[in-house]
């Protein structure tokens, strides 16, 4: 929900920056203070699993940022073929981590384990300066004194992280102290390097030389550039290309404590206030696999429901439940395709949590609406915030307090301020919230039987800052102005090192204390937790929460939206990008965020379409709805103070929005498969181009195109006034999805301008490749019920073709997404091409499901094609079909509309292959001579 994008923060935000300006403060130093001198490694051996363990010891003791931890222990360790995990800790005493049970892998050994009762300096051999320890595809490598460590490729002998430090280097070699941990990297200058978010890159999807990136979760509005934003992300993936052969990996730090990560181009830095250094490196080396190995590690992609991937209308301010029901009633008089209604915190009563306004919102006549627009097929999902508004007659706030589920400061529950007023934070780290949670939404869900929740505000967002009390002799909010001005009686912390830390992260670009609009960060958690070490799991934490109450209510597969993230939130929850602005550079923002997203492993992403506020044109909302159409998650959502913006708005965007949705509803069996396919081995829904073709450099920083899956190229308009779009071309043969009779053919990779008028994407599908899709319609219910296409994209200019794609079919309302239950179906198709056969084919996996639902196939689209003599051969299960004669087919020539001269262009054909009735749970082969 909007909060900081008109509040009278920002405004402070911006004058703060202003008078830092004028007076010269330096946000983020380009000069770096030289720290101490490093640790020494005095032992090592290997430890009990058969990784290695390690005693540091400090060379200079030093008070720069406090104290230095004198003894570190350091255990590594190859976990799999392809993940080698590093981590640097006290070797004393016990520092915070990220929850072993909230993000699951294995707990280091101690020193003292290790060593058992045998002293250190009997067990440990003498150290060599240089050693290695080798696994299949990393090696580790280090020196002793001052000890620095990297990590190889085994393939190549490349270094993918190199912690050595020289004395011309600008960072300083390891430190570690209690609340100020240092460690660089070498990196090539060649290196392109993606992630550490969550931010708006106004560069692209590129991590860009010099530009600041802070982690720690923050309510800053997505409008605010390389700015730390609402979720943390410690990873980035490295692709490297050396003479045309590309290699990636990852590098994940763990750790959730507020950290600036300074990039030079030929250096990476982590300053980080707590925690330990607890590193991850996945080998890869292609993007796709180091995206399978590093959420086989966080947790796989949630799987999400079938109607999740239909069109989405939300909007704050939807005052009534009148208003909601003619926002219904005219995307379906527009013929504009339409699943989910949402609500703001418009249906609440005094906007607490799980309560319905009972003037507004009445229960009754709520429930006749959700009746009936369930029986089309729609969903309704409703927004929670994580402040418990402070009220005595408040049922849920009542058993908060009797269950003792509150962070507290000084022994009470903390107070803050939020939509309600004064609110209390539930405490998500503590068992009995979680309990308590899932009561209070099953609770809910009785009142109001809800589709999905959203979940806002999680960062945590807080209208105030320090230590407040409820005033007396005043209402607090008035009622009268913004919601989001303080109106508690508050006074700054600043005397804790909690709340006044020794480095200054750029929190929010200026540095901001790191408790401001949030909360204290020397308040408690459960078990003595500190918020300064979990502020940035709270979204997560929550997440966890939340899926766990929905799915054990019913048993169904949950769709939860959060706002805040961290690792792992994917395998919980869908996010979008926040309070973003309507604007042509926010719209061109989006497909970075989205992009990046999919390499978190959060790939049920999305931005809201046409800008969150102030107004859209109506020129920029049809050019939005044509690129939003193709993220993960599509859903229009606008700010209370913003005109109307529904789809239906103006006939231009309509119009837009049927063409570019109705593609989309015809794409819902192929979108569900990447679903499935993210699931199962995390590969982003959304990607960006270079992940089918690695090895062109010249992609690298693509940022204003996007790939839907590997084969499916989204080429939209993202400038005003334009309608043509300037477009890049790999090298191979693309077919407009929405004319198939058109094909580009490249030799090289070619930029290309096409023709975009006002209602109009460019939308192309590659070689190679079978898509699987179906007639569409107005609600996914009904689209998914129609006959189902088969596209077959052949190259053009060469007689030997392998063309393949796959299809998975599920009950999806079973919490889990998995072959083998009885409810699900998985087909693999295949075309090949060769001595002037065409053969087409599918194999069926757990065919029953398909089987009971009917479903079939009506035609198939082949395009690349020579034509036909007409000798179709049809076998379904091995036997000839029975009625062949109801086979047709029409052929058309393909229309080349670019002017690569250079390029084979044979002629060519679209076949279109109608009257059959293939059934998807039966294995058939086709084939025909061209």
């Amino acid at each position: 929900m909007f909060f900081s994008s008109f509040s009278s923060p920002s405004s402070l935000t911006s004058l703060l920056i202003l008078i830092l300006c004028i007076v010269d403060v330096d946000f983020v130093s380009t000069t770096q203070t030289k720290i101490g001198k490093g640790y020494k490694l005095i032992s090592i051996e290997k430890s009990q699993d058969g990784g290695l363990i390690g005693h540091l010891q400090v060379k200079e003791k030093n008070n720069i940022y406090g104290l230095d931890i004198p003894h570190l222990k350091l255990y590594v360790k190859h976990e799999t073929n392809n993940r080698l995990r590093i981590h640097i800790t006290d070797a004393e005493e016990q520092r915070w981590e990220v929850p072993y049970n909230l993000l699951q892998r294995n707990t280091p050994p101690s020193l003292k384990q290790n060593v058992g009762g045998k002293s250190r300096k009997n067990l440990f051999s003498s150290v060599a300066a240089e050693s290695e320890y080798s696994g299949n595809e990393l090696i580790f490598n280090y020196k002793n004194d001052p000890f620095s460590f990297s990590v190889k490729r085994k393939s190549n002998g490349e270094t993918l992280f190199n912690s050595s430090f020289d004395d011309s280097d600008s960072y300083n070699n390891l430190v570690f102290k209690d609340q100020y941990l240092e460690i660089s990297t070498k990196l090539p200058q060649n290196a392109s390097l993606y992630g550490l978010g969550e931010n708006t890159q106004p560069h692209g999807i590129k991590i860009y030389p010099n530009d600041p990136y802070t982690l720690y979760t923050t309510d800053q509005p997505a409008i605010n550039l390389n700015m730390d934003l609402y979720g943390s992300h410690p990873m980035y993936m490295d692709l490297r290309n050396v003479n045309g052969v590309a290699n990636a990996h990852v590098v994940l730090l763990l750790n959730s404590n507020g950290m600036d990560v300074f990039y030079k181009g030929d250096s990476l830095t982590y300053k980080v206030i707590g925690g330990v250094l607890d590193f991850y490196f996945f080998s890869g080396p292609t993007p796709l696999d180091v995206v399978d190995q590093y959420t086989s590690f966080i947790g796989r992609p949630a799987p999400m429901p079938y109607w999740s991937f239909g069109f989405h209308q939300c909007r704050w301010g939807y005052h009534n439940l009148s208003v909601i029901e003619d926002v219904v009633e005219n995307y379906n008089k527009a013929k504009i395709p339409l699943d989910v209604i949402w609500n703001d915190d418009d249906h609440m009563d005094g906007k607490k949590d799980f309560t319905l306004n009972p003037v507004n919102y009445p229960r009754l006549n709520l429930l006749a609406f959700l009746d009936k627009i369930r029986a089309r097929g729609m969903k309704y999902i409703v927004i929670v915030d994580p402040g418990i508004g402070v009220n005595n007659t408040y049922g849920v706030y009542q058993r908060g307090i009797a269950n003792d589920v509150f962070i507290k400061y000084e022994g009470k529950p903390y107070l803050a301020q939020v939509w309600p007023g004064a609110v209390n934070f539930p405490d998500f780290l503590n068992p009995k919230t979680v309990e308590w949670w899932g009561d209070e939404i099953r609770r809910f869900r009785e009142l109001v039987p809800v589709d999905g929740l959203w979940i806002d505000m999680n960062e945590v967002s807080n209208f105030c800052s320090g230590l407040c009390t409820i005033p007396e002799g005043r209402i607090c909010p008035t009622g009268t102005g913004p919601g989001w001005i303080c109106c508690l009686d508050c006074k700054n912390i600043t005397n804790t090192r909690w709340d006044d830390p020794p480095y200054k992260i750029n929190a929010s670009g200026i540095q901001a204390p790191i408790g401001y609009k949030t909360i204290a960060t020397s308040a408690v958690h459960y078990n003595g937790v500190k918020e300064y070490d979990a502020h940035s799991i709270y979204g997560f934490s929550q997440s966890i929460a939340t899926h766990k109450a929905l799915q054990g209510l019913e048993g169904k597969r949950p769709f939860i939206l959060s706002r805040s993230t961290f690792v792992g939130s994917g395998h919980y929850a869908a996010h979008w990008t926040g309070d973003n602005k309507g604007t042509w550079d926010d719209l061109r923002y989006s497909i970075s965020t989205v992009l990046n997203f999919g390499l978190f492993g959060v790939p049920m992403v999305g931005a809201d379409i046409c800008g969150f506020y102030p107004a859209p044109t109506e020129e920029l909302c049809n050019r939005w709805i044509e690129v939003g159409a193709f993220y993960p998650f599509s859903r229009d959502h606008a700010n209370y103070y913003s005109p109307r913006q529904e789809l239906y708005q103006w006939e231009s965007v309509a119009e837009s929005a049927r063409i570019a949705l109705g593609m989309r509803y015809k794409l819902l069996p192929y979108f569900y498969t990447l679903n499935y396919d993210a699931h199962t081995t995390g590969v982003p829904i959304v990607r960006p181009i270079f992940f089918s073709f690695p090895t062109l450099s010249e992609l690298y920083d693509v940022s204003t195109q996007f790939l839907v899956g590997s084969s499916v190229m989204v080429s939209p308009v993202l400038d005003q006034g334009k309608t043509e779009v300037k477009a890049l071309f790999p090298p191979g043969t693309w077919y407009n999805l929405f004319d198939m009779t058109q094909a580009i053919v490249t030799k090289d990779l070619h930029y290309l301008t096409l023709d975009a008028p006002l209602n109009v994407v460019n939308v192309h599908v590659y070689q190679n490749t079978i898509i699987p899709m179906q007639r569409g319609g107005m609600i996914s219910k009904e689209a998914r019920t129609t006959p189902f296409t088969l596209v077959v994209t052949l190259p053009s200019g060469t007689n030997d073709i392998q063309a393949k794609g796959n299809l998975f079919l599920d009950d999806d309302e079973l919490p889990e997404m998995k072959l083998g239950n009885g409810h699900s179906t998985y087909i693999d198709f295949h075309a090949t091409a060769s001595n002037g056969t065409v053969k087409l084919w599918s194999e069926v996996q757990e065919s029953k499901f398909a089987l009971d639902k009917g479903w079939f196939i009506e035609k198939v689209i082949v395009l690349g094609t020579n034509g036909t003599d007409e000798a179709f051969e049809i076998n379904v299960d091995g036997q000839p079909i029975e009625d062949a004669s109801r086979v047709k087919y029409s052929t058309t020539e393909h229309k080349y509309i670019d002017n690569l001269d250079e390029v084979d262009k044979r002629k060519s054909m679209m076949m279109d292959i109608h009257g059959l009735e293939l059934s998807l749970g039966k294995n058939f082969v086709m084939s025909w001579k061209m």
